[in-house]
């Protein structure tokens, strides 16, 4: 590592054990033990936020055969049989998982095809389970069933709400059952799923609570409504009922041709934004899912071109079906860097910016099985686990026609959170507060703060953490105006994932609102691995380099760092200017699934079809508001 500049540092083990004070003389600590009496989180907790089981309309009905507490099973590391016939264990258990079922139709498919005798007493569905039982087509008919109710468009015979409420009832005691304080924690949740012909708005719900007050109200379904809107109402109705609480989380933006999040129109009504829409988003989506299964939401070439790490797993054809082909108006509305410059402007004009969101990852897997490593993926769907065929075929098809391709979909991704303490109130409230940050798999530990006094000196304590809450605020934050003159300085860290690849670079990328009401972003690499780089006088830092041998998917650590950390001051920071920061770390160059796949199965995958990629980690913003 150079210093070209920019203040950085390497980051040491030794424990400082003395600190001058003013004369020399050595300030003692209130405890011997520097843990001792510490509030702020110590530890980062992995999980998942998004994944679905048989209780999920199209997940039961192209192949999973495991339920919710499979998934539990499989995420607190023990091994379980997929729907494929094949063991599948992870590498080492999660913290935390939220099971996110679709409330439309919840469990209904899968009491169709159990051959419930509720739902068999209607002629149309026990034709259906017969052929279905019979493999003729009548699966066609059930999954135009599932279209419509995710269109808001179905009264038909797999609305029984009693089964559905019993569906739920079991799932949350599932959860309470599998939730261990301390050891693992199940949190609560469901997947609300508009699909308005084939663009996905779709949000995960998420609870405080257990089982005694998710009960008492039956989610919220698309059937209900489309509108976003109505379910922040819901929102706010099940808080007022049961005296708990609830948050969202946006996903999947870069499926929604251009409607995720709206500027000037409420593509679901019509309407202008104004201020009671963007006050109650804010306050009921403090979350994004930035990266999954079907494609990176952080940035796009388009709207990126000098950020050369733009184009990482990128789905930007059109939306969910291919009904609509994306066209480049949409993209500001689908991506997350934009949306966080588009809130700046929306606060500017409205008083409250609804963008302001913490970024976690998780899979959107369908099979039961959070799987977020290259080297252990088990795809989408049950249908696309690992076989000597699946980079072959189609994800989807609509009309007969191929859409999404099994090999563009992507490992990706997890969620970290810095939490207290392993339990369900202490990992909600750290996703309220946004400390939190997303992953395209690899556990690399990772810390961002902002403040306005840090020195050389705080970045190379083994008490980082401690400094950062101290004297700024952690990621999620907001900073105020700061001392006359002063630009923010911002502490980052990094970690690799000991199962995963060194780190190639630490970045911080900024975007800001100039007085005009122009929206601007810079990526700066702030610090980076391998003493033999230098930075460029253009400011462009050239590649790690490639260790990556696709025949055999290997790759060595003999470039990179194992970690970095890092001091940076904005260089360019103009106090009447609100803007948010957030650090991007990338890892060295590492094999892709689907050349574990090929090297597993000796097949070679389509051309088109990548082999190595640079997996990294999103931190939530540090926002600054002036005064």
């Amino acid at each position: 590592m150079q210093d070209q500049g920019i203040e950085r540092v390497a980051w040491k083990h030794l424990l400082a054990i003395t600190l001058l004070v003013a004369g020399g003389s050595p300030a003692v600590a209130a405890d011997y033990s520097p843990y001792a009496n510490v509030e702020h989180p110590t530890r980062v907790l992995w999980g998942d936020t998004h994944l679905h089981t048989t209780n999920s309309l199209d997940a039961r009905l192209l192949g999973v055969t495991l339920k919710v507490a499979d998934a539990y099973r499989f995420a607190r590391g023990e091994q379980v049989v997929a729907s494929s016939g094949q063991p599948a264990r992870l590498s080492r258990p999660l913290d935390f998982l939220v099971v996110t079922d679709h409330s439309d139709l919840l469990g209904m498919v899968d009491q169709l095809l159990l051959g419930n005798p509720a739902l068999l007493e209607d002629a149309e569905l026990r034709e259906l389970h017969d052929g279905i039982q019979a493999g003729g087509e009548a699966a066609a008919a059930v999954m135009a069933m599932i279209g419509n109710a995710l269109d808001g468009d179905y009264s038909g015979p797999l609305l029984d709400a009693a089964l559905m409420q019993s569906t739920w009832e079991r799932y949350v005691e599932t959860a309470d059952r599998f939730n261990e304080p301390g050891w693992f924690t199940a949190l609560i949740g469901y997947e609300w799923t508009p699909t308005n012909s084939g663009d996905k708005l779709h949000r995960n719900v998420l609870y405080r609570d257990g089982a005694d007050k998710a009960a008492e109200l039956f989610p919220f379904t698309a059937n209900d409504s489309l509108n976003p809107q109505d379910l922040w109402a819901w929102m706010q109705r099940y808080e007022n009922e049961t005296g708990g609480q609830v948050l969202a989380l946006a996903h999947n933006g870069n499926l929604s041709n251009g409607q995720m999040f709206p500027v000037e129109t409420n593509p679901n009504t019509g309407t202008a934004i104004d201020a009671d829409y963007v006050s109650t988003r804010a306050r009921w989506e403090p979350l994004y899912e930035v990266t999954q299964i079907k494609g990176d939401g952080e940035a796009h070439p388009y709207l990126s071109p000098a950020d050369e790490f733009a184009d990482f797993e990128t789905w930007d054809r059109g939306n969910v079906t291919l009904e609509i082909l994306k066209t480049p108006d949409m993209l500001q509305y689908e991506y997350a860097r934009e949306a966080l410059k588009n809130g700046l402007k929306l606060e500017r004009k409205l008083g409250t910016n609804p963008y302001q969101f913490g970024l976690v990852g998780s899979t959107d897997s369908h099979t039961a099985l959070s799987t977020g490593e290259e080297s252990n993926f088990f795809g989408k769907f049950s249908g696309v686990e690992p076989s000597a065929g699946r980079v072959t075929y189609p994800m989807m098809e609509f009309d007969g026609q191929r859409m999404w391709e099994v090999w563009e979909t992507g490992a990706s991704g997890y969620a970290a959170v810095w939490a207290t303490e392993n339990t369900r109130e202490a990992i909600w409230d750290a996703m309220r507060r946004k400390e939190v940050y997303a992953t395209t798999g690899p556990r690399m530990t990772v810390r961002f703060f902002g403040g306005w006094t840090f020195s050389v000196a705080d970045a190379s304590l083994q008490s980082l953490a401690e400094t950062g809450y101290a004297k700024g605020v952690p990621m999620g934050g907001t900073l105020q105006s700061g001392p006359q003159g002063g630009a923010p300085t911002f502490l980052v860290a990094a970690l690799k994932d000991p199962h995963s690849a060194n780190l190639d670079r630490i970045q911080i990328v900024k975007g800001w609102l100039d007085a005009s009401g122009a929206t601007h972003e810079r990526v700066f690499d702030v610090v980076w691995g391998d003493a033999h780089r230098r930075q460029l006088v253009e400011g462009k830092l050239p590649p790690v380099g490639n260790t990556v041998n696709v025949a055999d998917a290997t790759w060595t650590n003999t470039i990179g760092d194992a970690e970095l950390v890092g001091l940076w001051k904005d260089p360019e920071f103009d106090a009447a200017q609100p803007a948010f920061y957030y650090a991007r770390i990338i890892e060295i160059p590492t094999p892709r699934w689907t050349a574990y796949d090929a090297a597993y199965y000796g097949i070679t995958p389509p051309a088109e079809a990548p082999m190595t990629q640079q997996e990294r980690a999103y931190t939530s913003p540090i926002w600054y508001s002036p005064p």
